[in-house]
């Protein structure tokens, strides 16, 4: 339980972090919040010989919300759930962030550390696919950015370069009658999702004319359900609609299973936890 020898150096700028990084980018980490990377050190499955600090640099932090809205990498899961002008555009980061863990590692864990860990029962690659945004990436030739159903790849496998930093969330500003939920089967240990749904969609006159459902838990990666969004635009939300929606997305997935939970147990999850949340959309 005692991490292998590193050094360590708290950045002061992203400039700083970056240029770190680039001296020797395979041999060190980048550290904020530390909910995963610690652990990991202190089981000696890394062993980086150099910690980059990063909490410190303001430009990664803040919620703006304008035509767009910004959510730097460093905030916290605490300040997204405390954040009432968050809460009145985009509440789906309330119920999201309410269900994470417990109030020490949402007071320490960051919304960007949990991205570009993906841990594929996280809850919040989920919802950043479910709303279409894109992840800012930072490195030495520049900034870019990527759509976030494009920047998980597979378990802990991203998009991000090891000379890149994730320097915030860019998520379009929710037209009128937009809708959202979130929903999580927790494991009873770790809190992760067994199964997480994100939903985010519109109704006009009764149809559905948006619609997008994001996948955490059951695969190796967040992962948007393509056909099952495509299923329900254009229809009602009906019992119906919505039962052939969650069968086309347990379908789509390729569900893991472990000690918890079977391959097939997930599937029933997956289908019952999309059931849960467009039902709950259909009567709000």
């Amino acid at each position: 339980m005692i991490p292998s020898s590193f050094d360590y150096v708290r950045a002061t700028s992203l400039a700083h972090a970056i240029g770190l990084l680039q001296k020797d980018p395979d041999g060190s980490k980048l550290v904020a919040g530390g909910h995963t990377l610690i652990p990991t050190l202190k089981l000696r499955l890394a062993s980086p010989a150099l910690l980059v600090d990063i909490g410190g640099i303001g430009e990664l932090k803040g919620i703006q919300i304008a035509d767009r809205i910004r959510i730097g990498a460093l905030t916290t899961h605490a300040e997204l759930l405390a954040s009432e002008p968050l809460r009145t555009v985009l509440p789906i980061f309330h119920q999201a962030a309410d269900l994470i863990a417990d109030p020490q590692v949402r007071n320490r864990g960051t919304i960007g550390g949990s991205l570009a860990n993906a841990d594929p029962a996280a809850d919040w690659p989920a919802v950043v696919v479910a709303l279409k945004g894109e992840l800012e990436l930072a490195g030495p030739t520049g900034n870019r950015q990527v759509a976030a159903r494009d920047f998980f790849v597979d378990i802990m496998t991203t998009a991000l370069e090891p000379e890149e930093v994730l320097v915030a969330i860019h998520i379009p500003y929710p037209n009128a009658g937009a809708q959202f939920r979130y929903r999580k089967i927790r494991h009873p240990a770790s809190g992760y999702a067994v199964v997480g749904v994100a939903v985010a969609l519109r109704q006009q006159d009764g149809i559905v004319s948006e619609a997008t459902i994001a996948i955490t838990g059951a695969t190796g990666r967040a992962f948007a359900a393509d056909c099952a969004s495509a299923h329900l635009v254009g229809k009602p939300l009906s019992t119906e609609t919505i039962a052939n929606a969650a069968l086309l997305a347990s379908e789509q997935a390729e569900c893991l299973s472990d000690g918890y939970a079977s391959a097939d147990y997930r599937k029933h999850l997956l289908r019952t936890e999309i059931i849960r949340a467009l039902t709950s959309l259909t009567n709000a």
